[in-house]
């Protein structure tokens, strides 16, 4: 039963990383879209086609919370003692992020929306970060049963070189994602602008993991000779040939098939983690069997988990389904706008 929930918590772990992943390429690809003349129509594409599924990708993340703390209480509490910061920063991008998606698009004053915008995109370059110092952390071994708070934990090599790749991954995502939305909405001039886009974040993608390969090595021993052999080096090869297999359906204009190499890719490189890792929750100090909770807590957290896949499940694949087909419109311009202001469009 503690192997299925860990199961569990990697699954979700990668499906947070795909969807909520999507979501932050998109907040990156808004800090450099440029400035206010230059940024209008790619940040207008972010803005409707994230609109319809922005607070569905969270769910993700409580699913992650409630394994965790219900499924592995000791492990919970080793990695929110020693990673507070980290984790505490990256809650802190989440509520800016989300406060400068939801207040930029009715706001009328310019500068109001600078402010907002600046918020989302800056915030959503760094949770991503702070997400993947904290799973880097993890991985090198650094957090264990009754480690204090430090800086090493969470800025070390591979708390960096994870940090990064995070960034890179979710700048993937949202690029790929928003070719077929620009095709979507009907902003053609758009899609060969996040295409090039694409293929850079990818090009960076490989380039952060050959720098990563050494890092690891030296850095996170136990994960690399997981990730060098057996599952974990069958995943790692398969996220590679997904990646590739994304920037040739680019290249061949095959934009919705695109989305599912590139979720592909990314879901592969966290399954490939997992299997490096095991049997540990916390390399090398604390098992799945010892970090587990008690026997009938597990049972029905399981129980549980059964009954949100049955009724949360496919609702949660049809409206990713009817967003994929742009069965769902966001609210438009006309109906956020909110009533003229003294001071408006200064």
């Amino acid at each position: 039963m503690a192997d299925l929930i860990a199961w569990l918590l990697v699954i979700a772990i990668a499906a947070y990383a795909c969807a909520g992943g999507t979501d932050y390429g998109a907040g990156f690809w808004d800090l450099l879209a440029g400035g206010a003349e230059r940024g209008k129509r790619p940040r207008w594409l972010i803005d409707h086609a994230m609109a319809p599924v922005w607070e569905v990708n969270n769910v993700w993340l409580i699913f992650i919370l409630i394994l965790m703390w219900t499924g592995f209480p000791t492990m919970f509490q080793a990695v929110f003692e020693a990673l507070w910061l980290p984790l505490a920063l990256a809650a802190v991008g989440q509520l800016l992020r989300g406060a400068g998606f939801a207040l930029r698009k009715p706001s009328r004053r310019i500068a109001q929306r600078r402010v907002y915008g600046a918020a989302f995109a800056i915030s959503s370059l760094l949770t991503p970060f702070f997400l993947g110092a904290v799973l880097g952390g993890i991985a090198s071994g650094r957090v264990a049963v009754g480690v204090p708070a430090s800086s090493d934990a969470w800025a070390n090599p591979t708390s960096l070189m994870a940090g990064l790749m995070a960034i890179a991954s979710t700048a993937f995502l949202g690029a790929v994602f928003l070719c077929s939305d620009a095709r979507r909405f009907g902003a053609h001039d758009l899609v060969d602008h996040f295409r090039l886009r694409a293929w850079a974040a990818f090009a960076a993608l490989v380039v952060l993991a050959l720098i990563a390969l050494p890092v690891t090595r030296d850095d996170a021993r136990y994960v690399w000779d997981g990730l060098t052999g057996g599952l974990g080096l069958l995943m790692a090869i398969l996220a590679g040939v997904c990646g590739l297999a994304t920037v040739l359906l680019l290249v061949r204009r095959l934009y919705g098939w695109s989305r599912y190499t590139s979720v592909a890719t990314v879901a592969l490189a966290v399954l490939a983690w997992g299997f490096a890792q095991r049997p540990y929750l916390l390399p090398t100090s604390l098992t799945v069997s010892q970090a587990a909770g008690a026997a009938h807590s597990l049972r029905w957290l399981a129980i549980v988990t059964l009954i949100a896949v049955v009724l949360v499940g496919p609702a949660l694949v049809l409206v990713y389904r009817l967003d994929t087909k742009g069965r769902l419109e966001p609210l438009t311009d006309s109906d956020t706008s909110s009533a003229g202001m003294p001071g408006d469009n200064v």
